[in-house]
């Protein structure tokens, strides 16, 4: 699945799969080294969607003003 198609629920589910998996300590390192980035990749697309939402709040408290 392509990351611009993600949701937020979708990466967020996935990064609670991938933080799980590592928390687990049966992957090797480099599986270990795999996970961590694809956990890093789904943080950021996570904050992007939460930047977003904060954004449009902020512009609907100063329309409102």
């Amino acid at each position: 699945m392509a990351d611009e198609k993600l949701t937020y629920e979708q990466a967020r589910d996935e990064l609670v799969t991938v933080v799980g998996q590592l928390e687990s300590g049966g992957a090797s390192l480099a599986d270990s080294m795999a996970l961590w980035k694809r956990g890093e990749e789904l943080a950021k697309i996570c904050q992007e969607f939460l930047d977003g939402a904060k954004a449009q709040v902020a512009k609907a408290r100063a329309s409102d003003s």
